[in-house]
């Protein structure tokens, strides 16, 4: 609305400050209702108009509408429009509907949760549960007139676990996240266990096993893509079989985009080893496939092998769970470092990580499968329990060998190194004594060989000039020839005395004679 009129977000929000905690809650859980059924009413209606040849009224659109946001939630859905004319049940959840309305109630508690505290706060989640469901009730009467009817008590508990479970997040992160005390059960359950598993071991061990399980379906969806590629022919070829009109082709590729989270886990329970229930009495898996390869034109499951025993290509999946246990591994060791933790401890962590990740793994398996119908298709997916001790097998053959190997090696320093440090001092320091004591021999080698001096025969030493004696270089180049014209020249004639020259015998001309 414009101008003097107020905006729906605008009239929710000054509702929620009139009213009190529990009103607000229930208010936003029937707001969050409202809009994802809207949404699906949109998508439906859409699809319906598009379609060239619709075979119902808007009225069968909307009880459809109301019936996949029924599936969003994981309910079961029974169709009586079959062939054959009995009613045949869908169980087989897309993960990623499950998503919208998860994410709406989550937004619509923690906005009425945003001004209360304590108390108050449990009113709000109460009140939003409430509000949900209500909206929920209604859409599945009105859902239950159409061809594709609930089943009551799937849907009944579904509801309730996505409202509970989302508005209660909603609602611990409007107050800030808060890590108070466990609740009275839990808190008992923990006072029986070790106390070092509750403070130290049991956090890190679900850190690890929440790394490996995000490595796990990464490396589905990893299988999955590769599958798809490989099997690229066969996906357009199934693509193309499934309808010929454009919007019908959009509504499958709707469907395959909803249905990725599904097949991503499926290849992870493909590499796991167990593999995956294609329907009664077919299972495809690394080891190989069996039982008959009639499976459903669908893009999605083009992708499987077919049936036959595995090859190196299909052996490669094993890749995937070893990376996810040495993950794990890796994890536990970075825990135990920072604590200190003994050898015994970490395998302990790497035990309690592997159960934790294999109850995850079988909640996922189960949640990403179920029956599409009746004789064939009853069930389709992996099997939960099969799954989850594959994933904790792996995590424990192989997680616990690595883990303690990066135990030793990490820690080799601090038991090796100082042992190496000590050896090494003492080798330098033996090694500086042999070469001081072959200095000093050299030095006494070299003091033995000198010549001793020659006395002359005054007793005193010989001080000749010995021109090979002096070291010459060049700059003395100028000395060393003045001292040689010196040492060269004949010793100057003396002066002589004052006086008369004395009388020469000789000299006859001296009148004296």
């Amino acid at each position: 609305m414009t101008g003097r009129g107020l905006s729906l977000p605008l009239l929710l929000n000054r509702a929620r400050e009139r009213a009190p905690g529990p009103a607000a809650g229930a208010l936003g859980g029937a707001v969050a209702a409202g809009l994802g059924l809207g949404v699906c009413a949109v998508l439906v209606m859409v699809l319906w108009i598009s379609s060239p040849y619709p075979d119902s009224g808007p009225g069968a659109a909307l009880h459809t509408a109301a019936a996949l946001w029924l599936i969003a939630h994981g309910a079961e859905i029974v169709r009586t429009d079959t062939l054959s004319g009995a009613p045949a049940p869908m169980g087989l959840t897309p993960l990623l509907l499950l998503a919208l309305p998860a994410w709406l109630v989550h937004r619509a508690a923690r906005d009425a949760a945003e001004d209360t505290e304590g108390a108050e706060g449990i009113g709000v989640w109460g009140g939003a549960v409430f509000g949900y469901l209500l909206v929920g009730a209604a859409a599945a009467a009105y859902a239950g007139g159409g061809e594709m009817r609930p089943s009551w008590v799937s849907c009944g508990a579904h509801l309730a676990l996505v409202a509970a479970v989302a508005a209660g997040s909603g609602v611990w992160t409007a107050h800030g996240r808060p890590r108070g005390p466990l609740p009275g059960a839990l808190r008992r359950c923990a006072d029986v266990l070790p106390r070092v598993l509750v403070t130290e071991v049991l956090p890190a061990a679900a850190r690890a096993a929440a790394a490996g399980l995000l490595v796990l379906v990464a490396g589905g969806a990893l299988v999955l893509a590769v599958g798809l590629a490989w099997h690229g022919g066969d996906v357009r070829e199934s693509f193309v079989r499934v309808t010929g009109a454009w919007s019908g082709r959009f509504a499958v590729l709707l469907l395959c985009v909803a249905l990725v989270p599904n097949a991503a886990l499926w290849g992870a329970a493909y590499a796991l080893g167990p593999g995956v229930v294609l329907g009664a009495g077919q299972t495809a898996g690394p080891l190989g496939s069996s039982g008959s390869t009639l499976l459903p034109a669908f893009p999605l499951l083009a992708a499987v092998p077919p049936a036959g025993p595995g090859s190196p290509f299909t052996w490669a999946v094993a890749l995937v769970p070893v990376t996810a246990a040495a993950t794990v591994a890796w994890f536990v060791t970075g825990a135990g470092e920072a604590a200190g933790w003994t050898r015994g401890r970490i395998a302990y962590a790497v035990v309690v990580a592997a159960g934790l990740c294999g109850a995850a793994m079988a909640c996922l398996a189960v949640a990403s499968g179920g029956a599409l119908g009746v004789a064939a298709l009853s069930a389709f997916g992996p099997v939960g329990w099969l799954t989850g001790a594959a994933a904790a097998g792996w995590v424990v053959a192989v997680g616990l060998p690595v883990a303690l190997t990066v135990r030793w090696w990490r820690g080799r320093d601090a038991v090796v190194g100082p042992r190496v440090s000590a050896w090494s001092a003492a080798l330098a320091d033996r090694r500086r004594r042999r070469d001081d004591e072959r200095a000093a021999a050299r030095a006494r080698a070299a003091e033995a060989k000198a010549p001793e001096p020659v006395p002359d025969a005054g007793g005193g030493t010989d001080d000749a000039f010995e021109p090979f004696d002096y070291y010459f270089d060049e700059s003395s180049r100028g000395e060393r020839w003045a001292f040689l014209r010196d040492a060269a020249a004949p010793a100057p004639i003396a002066d002589p005395p004052a006086g008369p020259l004395p009388a020469d015998p000789g000299n006859r001309s001296d009148p004296a004679l």
